[in-house]
């Protein structure tokens, strides 16, 4: 089943859908970096936004 995007409840943020613009704009702005490097640190550590935002911090300091 795919997203309604017409359905504004509770939305899933323990996951990220690069195959949603709006999951991709949502995550690059709470995370500060660009879709490219979003794109990078999902196919790194898949799409768990735990395992994104501490993949993205290591790289970072």
């Amino acid at each position: 089943m795919s997203d309604d995007t017409t359905n504004r409840g509770p939305q899933d943020r323990s996951r990220i859908a690069m195959g949603e613009d709006y999951e991709v704009r949502y995550w690059t702005a709470e995370l500060g970096v660009s879709a490219d490097e979003l794109r990078q640190a999902v196919d790194a550590v898949g799409n768990s936004a735990a395992a994104v935002r501490a993949h993205l911090n290591r790289g970072s300091h």
